[in-house]
């Protein structure tokens, strides 16, 4: 088997996989219950003065 076609099959297949994961993984730590407070200071920040 050629390496492309095995990097291919791979991707195809595990690949997907954990970019999946990955995806729910990033969604789920967005809109946990407790990252408003953290996400709203971090959003302010360009607009506080020094």
């Amino acid at each position: 088997m050629e390496t492309y076609t095995a990097m291919r099959h791979f991707a195809d297949s595990w690949g997907l996989l954990a970019m999946t994961l990955f995806f729910v993984g990033v969604v789920l730590f967005t809109f946990r219950p407790g990252g408003k407070t953290p996400a709203d200071d971090a959003a302010s920040i360009p607009l506080k003065e020094d």
